[in-house]
């Protein structure tokens, strides 16, 4: 029976009555797997930007969107994505040791690099993380936008926390907490299926609730997408101010015109961008005092400082058992007066680091008041640069997109009953012409 086994490190035991298990080794995979994987990327990326700002075709953007969540999702079980990579990232500038793969590289940058020339086709239907919360937006609920600007800060302290941790070695938060990728491989922590599931079922209300609130890949796709270079346009002509595309948006990323302002709305609106311009420094040294004093919860994210902790306990007699790590510890040549010197260390580092986390809190809340405060003039519905996710599901309810499509010949077709442009109704024929 030995003989028909791999080489082991130790000599097999004799057992009589009981079958040697074969070691199995992994299966390698080569290089053509992730060139694959970065090649369909690339084909997704471009296909979407096609699907959303040239073909403008809902029904082909939704296409992609299954097709990659069975590729990117399901088949490929989550790994490799760009949200994930941006930690590997991360630890690869500030750990000159840790070599990170081309093929995760190509993944972090391909999404950022078509942000910045066509947005975010990226998340309109390639990620398989918005591909699944895509499908089943399908009952949403306009969020207020006082608490839908204040949930999205969260995505932005997440991305600042991921890189910390990342950075110093201490996890990747990311993909340890992805609500997804349980679903994606049928199987995983209970807590997080559970977690996942809630995320689903909040998400038939409140659309893509982890794409506007939690993602940290996404609040940096959020800021490049206001500078991209072409972005999505609601009516392919001039809007008739029917309000069918903000009513079709489940994220709450259309705008409506705005309206004249008076006097006295131009004064407080002064007020409001001086109060924000002065109070932004204050509230970074504010949150950077309350991040430095965070350092102890933050360090004991790091496994060695946990083992510190648990190895404290049981000398003092606190703890009644010993853990697995406690055990392997005591088994090492490292002395625990060592370990305690490294937790420390950690500590110390982690004043400076909560700092900078706290900083970069005050920061964005900082320049959220500030952006809030700007007044932006529209003269009719725009699809917000930052938050849109380009699923094109404003311009397939545009009835100027469906008179250039032919699908009616006259805008007031797709109209509801008793729902009067407030804007100049503009009469167009079957293929966008006028009369």
């Amino acid at each position: 029976m030995a003989a028909e086994t791999p080489d082991l490190m130790f000599p097999v035991p004799e057992f009589s009555d009981h079958p040697i298990p074969t070691a199995t080794i992994p299966e390698v995979q080569g290089e053509m797997g992730p060139v694959l994987d970065v090649a369909i990327l690339f084909a997704a990326l471009c296909l979407a930007s096609y699907f959303t700002l040239v073909s403008r075709s809902r029904r082909n953007v939704l296409l992609l969107t299954i097709a990659s969540l069975l590729w990117f999702g399901f088949w490929r079980q989550g790994c490799v994505c760009p949200i994930g990579a941006t930690q590997n990232v991360a630890l690869a500038v500030f750990d000159p040791t840790y070599v990170v793969p081309l093929a995760v590289v190509a993944f972090f940058i391909l999404p950022l690099v078509f942000t910045l020339f066509f947005g975010r086709t990226f998340c309109a239907s390639v990620c398989p993380l918005g591909a699944m919360q895509e499908l089943i937006a399908v009952r949403s609920v306009a969020v207020p936008r006082w608490l839908d600007h204040s949930l999205g800060l969260v995505a932005y302290i997440y991305l600042g926390a991921a890189l910390i941790f990342a950075a110093t070695r201490t996890g990747f938060i990311i993909c340890r907490y992805d609500p997804f990728i349980a679903f994606f491989r049928l199987g995983g922590n209970t807590d997080m299926l559970i977690f996942g599931s809630c995320i689903l079922m909040i998400g038939v209300f409140v659309g893509r609730p982890y794409c506007r609130y939690l993602c940290p890949y996404g609040a940096i796709l959020r800021v490049l997408s206001c500078f991209s270079k072409w972005r999505l346009s609601i009516p392919p002509g001039t809007c008739i101010n029917c309000q069918l595309c903000e009513d079709a948006c489940p994220y709450g990323a259309i705008h409506p015109p705005t309206v004249a302002q008076t006097p006295g709305a131009r004064r407080r609106g002064k007020r409001q961008f001086g109060f924000a311009l002065i109070a932004s420094p204050f509230l970074v040294a504010g949150f950077w005092w309350l991040g430095t004093t965070l350092a102890v919860p933050l360090a004991q994210w790091h496994p060695e400082s946990r083992l510190a902790e648990q190895m404290r306990l049981e000398e003092l007699g606190i703890a009644e058992t010993t853990t697995d790590a406690s055990d392997a510890f005591r088994g090492s040549p490292r002395s625990v007066d060592e370990l305690y010197q490294s937790a420390l260390t950690r500590r110390n580092d982690f004043v400076t680091l909560g700092g900078l986390l706290g900083a970069w809190t005050g920061l964005v809340i900082g320049f959220k008041l500030i952006y809030l405060s700007v007044r932006r003039r529209r003269e009719d519905y725009q699809a917000d640069r930052a938050g849109c996710v380009s699923c094109g599901r404003c311009y397939w309810y545009c009835p100027v997109e469906k008179v250039r499509l032919g699908l009616i010949s006259d805008v007031s077709e797709a109209l509801p009953a008793g729902r009067t442009p407030t804007g100049p109704l503009v009469q167009l024929t079957a293929g966008g012409k006028k009369p």
